[in-house]
């Protein structure tokens, strides 16, 4: 920190410690003038006072033609101590200026016209000197003099001592990192870091937590500065804002103050946040941090208007968020615990296929990414397993939700499964036909062996989806099963010979032939189930080898050769296909 004596004296001034409202000069010459400054007296003289001050020059006329010798100092910046300061050094009484009192004396000597007209070195040149070789060129040093300039907010805009430290400050931010000596522990309390940083590195967000310490309305004031210079990457300038929301705003899920005083606090700097996020797009921050900060515009009450801008931004980048993030409180008049038409509206945001500008409608296409598509389906399946658990929700807004999901994001079906059990788990009052309703939006095609096999045990679904299930599994397997069968069948082309009777009467199913409206002769035949079939009649040939074929599957399942051929066929058949049969099974 840097410090500036003025003056030479001894310390003259001397204080009455009973009541606190005097202040007098230790002099071998009686006090001729007074000044009042918020109720406490000075006891000065005119000429050190009158020589450096065109103000008090001035007011010291009016007081004489008045036949008075007290002056009242109104409204004067800085109080009795910065006064105090300003008539030390108009005694020549050694004083000591530093970041913190800095702004009060420049304030001072402002009101009291303490310029180079008056005196050659008068206060406010010093001043202006120490400002700029010193404080300005440190950063620390300028964060002091910009949050001293809170109290004294008007004067140091006209004397433009803020505008310079918010320039000072800003112009630093973009400064490598490896030119900056960084002395400050690395304890930022984020829930993704549990390190500290290594020594002698410096990251990029140095600077984040030492600017947490201004105000909002002039943090706004700097980071807008950041941003306009385009010097400092978007990413470290959303965690810097980051940083900032974590040291000041609650936590959405904690209990926070709600007298009036906070919630307008607080609703003051998130609508900052809500500005400086959507000023510009090279402010880059995590979903997950902006739907934290939407929880809490909720909780405060900030007005929908300016909560759309970060509607929108929460949208672009839905598939960033967890199924945490979306658990955002309900609104009044809203019954449900969570709000689940926020949610609602974000998918369709998400998921809109024509951009609408503001004042006319255009019809260019938006092209979104199938994967972040399907990465949001999973989102909206996990968020709706949580939010089934709430009895007040209603079955046509689970619904409504679920469909907004298009067939191509949701590949697999076992997390909308998951959801509509839960729904159904904790709504037992559903009647036969909402349960059908809502069951008919899982494609059991789209279930892996593992949801099916729970889908088969599970009592809270309607039976026809049960069956349907274990239908399809069942031809599953059994093409799994073919599949498997394929796979270990050896090379096509290779020879087979099957040395059977082709006639036999025992593989001869009663049939009957007949004319089909073509004219082709069809065989009608009787299937292992009684069933009669029709098949079209072809070349003996063909039958022939179909027989075999049949024959081979009978013995397959254990059947013995003794009825598969008797003694009288396998004479009538023999004189008729006694030949070796070669042909290849594709």
């Amino acid at each position: 920190m840097k410090f500036m004596k003025l003056g030479s004296k001894p310390d003259t001034f001397q204080a009455d410690h009973e009541s606190n409202s005097i202040r007098c000069v230790s002099s071998e010459l009686e006090t001729d003038f007074t000044v009042t400054v918020d109720e406490v007296k000075f006891y000065l003289h005119k000429f050190p006072l009158l020589s450096k001050s065109n103000r008090l020059q001035k007011l010291a006329l009016s007081a004489s033609e008045e036949d008075s010798d007290v002056v009242h100092l109104v409204d004067f910046p800085g109080g009795p101590k910065a006064f105090e300061i300003c008539a030390k050094f108009c005694y020549g009484t050694t004083v000591s200026l530093s970041p913190y009192n800095v702004v009060a004396a420049r304030c001072a000597a402002e009101y009291l016209e303490m310029t180079e007209d008056i005196d050659k070195g008068n206060l406010i040149f010093k001043i202006e000197v120490f400002l700029k070789s010193s404080v300005l060129r440190s950063w620390k040093d300028s964060i002091i003099v910009l949050q001293t300039t809170t109290a004294l907010q008007q004067w140091s805009e006209d004397i433009e001592i803020t505008t310079r430290c918010i320039e000072s400050i800003a112009s630093k931010t973009a400064i490598d990192p490896s030119y900056v000596n960084w002395s400050y522990t690395y304890n930022r309390k984020l829930a993704a870091t549990n390190r500290v940083a290594e020594v002698g590195s410096v990251p990029k967000d140095w600077w984040a937590e030492d600017l947490c310490e201004l105000d909002i309305d002039v943090y706004k004031r700097v980071m807008l500065a950041v941003i306009s210079k385009g010097k400092v990457e978007g990413d470290v300038i959303g965690e810097a804002l980051k940083t900032y929301c974590l040291m000041w705003l609650p936590d959405c899920n904690d209990p926070f103050e709600s007298d009036d005083a906070h919630v307008e606090k607080y609703k003051s700097l998130v609508e900052s946040m809500i500005f400086l996020l959507t000023l510009d797009k090279g402010v880059d921050c995590s979903c997950s941090f902006l739907l934290k900060l939407l929880k809490v515009s909720i909780l405060v009450g900030v007005d929908p208007l300016i909560r759309d801008d970060l509607i929108r931004n929460v949208s672009l980048m839905l598939d960033e968020a967890s199924v945490h993030d979306l658990l955002i409180p309900a609104e009044h008049p809203q019954t449900t615990v969570y709000n689940v038409e926020l949610v609602q509206f974000l998918v369709d945001r998400f998921l809109k296929t024509k951009s609408v500008d503001e004042e006319e409608e255009t019809n260019d296409l938006v092209l979104v990414n199938p994967r972040r598509c399907t990465t949001v389906g999973r989102l909206i399946d996990g968020y709706l397993a949580e939010v089934g658990r709430d009895k007040n929700l209603t079955l046509s807004a689970f619904m409504t939700l679920s469909r907004s999901i298009p067939d191509s994001a949701r590949p697999v079906h076992d997390g909308l499964y998951g959801a509509i059990d839960s729904y159904l788990k904790e709504h037992p009052s559903l009647i036969k036909e909402e349960k059908k309703k809502v069951c008919e939006l899982i494609d059991v095609k789209k279930l892996t062996s593992k949801a099916s096999s729970h889908a088969a045990q599970n009592d809270r679904l309607p039976l026809r989806m049960v069956v349907q299930i274990l239908f399809h599994e069942q031809a599953r397997v059994t093409s799994a099963v073919k599949l498997a069968a394929l796979t270990k069948q050896e090379p096509v082309e290779q020879n087979w010979e099957i040395k059977v009777p082709l006639r036999s009467k025992s593989l001869r199913t009663p049939s009957r032939m007949k004319m089909n409206d073509d004219g082709d002769l069809e065989k009608q035949v009787m299937s292992r189930g009684g069933i009669r079939q029709l098949v079209p009649s072809r070349s003996r040939r063909i039958l022939d080898r179909f027989w075999v074929v049949g024959m081979g599957q009978r013995r397959s399942h254990g059947e013995s050769k003794s009825t598969v051929t008797s003694g009288s066929s396998q004479t009538k058949s023999s004189g008729s296909s006694s030949r070796k049969q070669r042909f290849s099974i594709s």
